[in-house]
């Protein structure tokens, strides 16, 4: 956790003590609104269905606030809540649907060039394409910058599962990169 999530978190329930909830909230949404996207995003795949799910549970943390008893950090009993709503909606939703295969998707692609601004885009769509057990430490450690054992922490799992869950995802990702004929690492660099 880096320091200005932590002095966040904390600003945010030094306003909630001081009943002033208004900046309270405006606190909350500056520290955490893109991260709860990311997560939905992560867990979803699907950014119209990520900002319905995230923008739920924005507003269950925020009804859940005052209940806040400080037994985990803020950012974790936050986290907790995202994923309660995320796994709720996929449960909902998981009688019909049919899961994206990115890579089928991406091999209709030409080539991608690693120096090209559409590389993240397509980095991204890699990311998003790996199964939920190796995309989501991978989206908190690499994109949200948390430690291992904050992943783990956020996650519920043990920090070997995280260490484990993200080399494999690695491996997945190169040999995604490897199948398109972009799976030496050097281009990357």
């Amino acid at each position: 956790m880096t320091v200005e999530s932590l002095s966040a978190d904390e600003s945010i329930l030094a306003l909630r003590a001081q009943d002033r909830l208004d900046d309270a909230l405006v606190r909350l949404l500056d520290s955490y609104e893109a991260r709860v996207y990311r997560l939905c995003r992560a867990f979803l795949r699907d950014p119209t269905w990520a900002e319905d799910v995230a923008q739920q549970s924005l507003i269950r943390i925020w009804k859940g606030l005052p209940g806040f008893d400080g037994r985990s950090a803020l950012s974790t009993w936050i986290y907790t809540i995202v994923r309660n709503r995320c796994n709720t909606a996929l449960r909902s939703r998981r009688e019909g649907d049919a899961a994206d295969d990115v890579l089928a998707e991406l091999a209709d692609e030409q080539s991608l060039d690693p120096a090209s601004s559409d590389t993240a885009q397509h980095m991204a769509r890699l990311v998003d394409g790996l199964p939920e057990k190796y995309r989501l430490p991978v989206v908190l450690y690499y994109f949200e910058d948390e430690s291992v054992s904050a992943v783990a922490e956020r996650l519920g799992w043990p920090e070997g599962t995280v260490k484990t869950n993200l080399s494999r995802a690695r491996a997945e990702l190169h040999a995604r990169l490897k199948a398109m004929g972009l799976g030496e690492w050097t281009l990357w660099n």
